[in-house]
């Protein structure tokens, strides 16, 4: 199997080094100073005590690669639109395209039986050039659990959890998912593969739309903000907002609010990455995040005061923040 990792920082790091070091024909996509720490020293992943070393072919130059049977994005999101002219190269007849990528994908609406059927979102596809150019038939959704850092060039650092969740737009067990699903079990990975894959997506951005900009605002951890009652509320009326547009749209969400929160709040100290962002002087993933669901909620005519709200103060916060 070939398979190509477009954006091999900390989470495409470590599923690109692991499938290599399960037998799989790897190319990384990077860039920069960790490229070269790769193509020199190897790509080096971290766990506990425990450090696996991986040489996989790496490259800043996808033209060069060729046909894959497998494209992993795993860029953030906001990235992608700048790189999907490149892509092209990376594609044969076959090629699926793995959107290992937080928030909503762009070719949500694909394969969705109802009015939306095929709508395409700007906030997170600009002028439909994912859609066009890559394809949404070739589109396998998954949704990526492992934290890691890029703790030096070469070097991740995988501090928790094993499980990447896929599923076909349709909902269907193809070929091809359930191959991917095989390589990635091998690989030392959960990968369940799921017929409802957007209620996954939901769960995960539930957390990503609430907590991530009010780090931002806030400068507070998960646990900060899951224990201050006034954060807290706004939060949960983020999500409830969320998911009043979700279920319009069909998904159905296995747990509750507050059973959400207090997994977040469970995480502990942890700094979001919007926010690590944020301090870094990086733009902030707020289009896939958040104003996609504002979009979305445009769409099915679901008010939504609060996370218009958080949305215009975190979006301010970003234009004046000290660190951009």
């Amino acid at each position: 199997m070939r398979i190509c990792v477009y954006g091999a920082g900390a989470v495409g790091g470590l599923i690109g080094a692991r499938l290599a070091l399960a037998g799989a024909d790897v190319t990384l996509i990077a860039r920069g100073a960790h490229l070269e720490a790769m193509r020199r020293d190897g790509l080096r992943v971290r766990t506990g005590d425990e450090e696996l070393l991986a040489r996989p072919r790496c490259t800043d130059d996808p033209s060069e690669v060729g046909a894959q049977d497998y494209v992993l994005l795993t860029l953030k999101a906001h990235s992608v639109p700048s790189i999907v002219e490149r892509l092209p190269s990376l594609l044969g007849p076959e090629t699926a395209v793995v959107t290992a990528v937080n928030g909503i994908p762009w070719w949500y609406f694909h394969a969705l039986e109802g009015p939306w059927k095929g709508h395409r979102l700007q906030s997170v596809d600009p002028g439909g050039r994912q859609w066009e150019l890559i394809g949404p038939e070739r589109a396998v959704g998954c949704v990526v659990y492992p934290a890691c850092e890029l703790v030096a060039p070469g070097v991740i650092a995988h501090l928790s959890d094993d499980k990447l969740t896929l599923g076909e737009p349709d909902g269907e067990r193809t070929p091809r998912a359930q191959q991917l699903c095989r390589l990635l079990v091998e690989a030392g990975f959960k990968a369940p593969l799921r017929p409802q894959i957007r209620n996954e997506i939901w769960v995960k951005l539930w957390g990503n739309l609430s907590f991530n900009p009010i780090s931002a605002l806030t400068r507070a951890t998960l646990e900060e903000i899951a224990s201050d009652p006034g954060a807290r509320g706004v939060a949960r009326q983020m999500m409830v907002e969320a998911q009043t547009v979700a279920e319009k749209l069909g998904v159905r969400f296995p747990i509750d609010v507050e059973r959400r929160i207090e997994a977040a709040k469970a995480i502990g100290a942890h700094r979001t990455s919007m926010l690590q962002d944020l301090e870094r002087g990086r733009p902030l993933e707020l289009d896939a995040l958040v104003t996609v669901v504002q979009e979305m909620a445009r769409l099915v005519e679901v008010p939504t005061p609060i996370l218009d709200t958080v949305l215009s103060l975190t979006r301010l916060r970003a234009r004046t923040s000290d660190a951009g």
